[in-house]
């Protein structure tokens, strides 16, 4: 049998690096909690997991999610949420059912999707959880420890906006296009069995905290006939992995749920204008925010 891409003492050493600011006895509880999981999921769930690192990322495709990289983004979260963390309008995914969803919310970190999973699983919301399908920039993809984070629910990788991304600079515009346009058909094809795609339509992280203008081709993603609109203000994830930082520090974050926007509605109102379409998006988003934290949709 072949031996597995990364092993069991490589993931766990792994995972206590980035928990390196904690105490040697909290390290060593982490380090015994990983090794029942592990243990407990068996060789092969570790070696699909191996596998699935090296392959995440590779094309302008879906990535499923990963079973067992879920079920350490779980168990790990106990280490990082500090109490008052929550999920708040709970009430609005009762009107969901099985429409299809677009959640759309602000960004503050390459952890928002993971700490909004994980509170959706938490409080009340696992079925939209179960659902959850990110749209993600390249950067997600880009070391092994944000593959691994990206592992914790589904993904599909599409390139940046030209005007919020050097990365992509080297690709000739028409590459470009026909990624975004790859990724959006995924996306729409997802949609329709069933996923909520998870959208920061903002493009790119606040540098500031504040709300940058909403991207207007999200639109895109909105035009499934029933498509619902779910607008979700987050707080607190910035601090959780600040740029240029190694480690994970403890948050308190909250998730505020807003009214669901039918996208026909929504398109009616606009006139079609897709300007239209996502300010109001992002107006909505922003009522869920403190003051501080609404930038261009203050």
């Amino acid at each position: 049998m072949d031996e597995p891409l990364i092993s069991r003492e490589q993931l766990i050493a792994a995972i206590a690096a980035f928990l390196a600011d904690r105490d040697d006895a909290t390290l060593a509880g982490i380090r015994r909690a990983l090794e029942r999981e592990l243990d407990a999921a068996g060789p092969d769930a570790l070696r699909h997991l191996g596998e699935r690192l090296a392959r995440a990322g590779a094309d302008w495709s879906y990535y499923p999610r990963d079973p067992l990289a879920r079920r350490i983004h779980q168990l790990l979260a106990d280490r990082v949420l500090e109490p008052g963390s929550t999920l708040i309008g709970l009430e609005y995914l009762a009107a969901l059912s099985d429409a299809p969803v677009v959640v759309c919310a602000n960004h503050l970190s390459y952890s928002d999707a993971n700490l909004l999973e994980i509170l959706l699983s938490r409080f009340g919301g696992a079925a939209l959880a179960d659902r959850l399908t990110v749209v993600a920039g390249p950067k997600v993809y880009s070391s092994l420890r944000r593959r691994f984070s990206s592992l914790c629910f589904a993904t599909i990788k599409t390139p940046q906006s030209s005007a919020l991304s050097s990365e992509d600079a080297v690709m000739p515009a028409r590459d470009v296009a026909r990624a975004a346009r790859r990724s959006i058909d995924i996306a729409r094809d997802r949609i329709r069995q069933g996923d909520a795609l998870l959208v920061f339509a903002e493009g790119t992280r606040s540098r500031s905290g504040g709300m940058q203008q909403m991207l207007t081709g999200v639109t895109r993603y909105l035009e499934e006939p029933g498509a619902i609109v779910l607008p979700v203000g987050i707080t607190g994830t910035k601090a959780l992995y600040p740029i240029g930082e190694e480690t994970l520090n403890p948050v308190q974050v909250i998730a505020r749920i807003g009214p669901p926007i039918a996208a026909d509605a929504l398109r009616d109102r606009a006139g079609s204008d897709r300007r239209l379409m996502m300010d109001e998006v992002g107006f909505a988003i922003a009522k869920l925010l403190p003051e501080e934290y609404r930038g261009a949709y203050s």
